[in-house]
């Protein structure tokens, strides 16, 4: 089971900051994310995600990978990968993986302007060596909702909105 955790913060870059510092604890397999999604309300009040995977991109890639091959054997690879990137693109429009867009967007309809948020969806991680390599961030961020246990998340709050 995964762990939905929502951290705010008050400007527009440190979000951005701590999903990269939470890839790079990834990638020591310190941590097991299924989906971590920067959501971001600027001055004019417009609500927007970063998403760390462009599933339509994605999709026109591998559409049109697979579009050209089976175009090779039809004798019209280009006419292949046209419509196999098109309809990649279209596949991976509609596909939606790990957290729900229509719950990010609602949530970050009710920050502050200018603020920016970090939804991860954690499949598995080490708690200690992760809440360490977060200490720079103490002080900046605020936990906003998580599904954690209470002393995990009690263990989360400590470290990050220390002042």
């Amino acid at each position: 089971m995964s762990n939905l955790i929502v951290i705010v913060f008050d400007d527009e870059h440190t979000a951005f900051e701590m999903r990269t510092a939470l890839v790079k604890m990834q990638k020591q397999y310190l941590i097991e994310m299924e989906d971590a999604v920067v959501v971001t309300k600027n001055e004019a009040g417009k609500v927007q995600l970063h998403q760390a995977v462009n599933l339509t991109a994605a999709g026109a890639v591998g559409g049109g990978f697979w579009g050209t091959l089976i175009g090779l054997l039809f004798l019209n690879p280009l006419l292949g990968a046209a419509v196999g990137a098109g309809a990649g693109a279209l596949s991976g429009l509609f596909t939606d993986i790990g957290i729900d867009d229509n719950q990010m967007k609602e949530m970050g309809a009710s920050f502050t302007p200018g603020s920016s948020a970090l939804f991860v969806l954690v499949r598995k991680a080490t708690n200690d060596k992760v809440l360490d390599g977060l200490k720079e961030f103490a002080g900046k961020g605020k936990v906003f909702q998580t599904s954690l246990s209470k002393d995990d998340e009690a263990s989360l709050r400590a470290a990050l909105e220390k002042i």
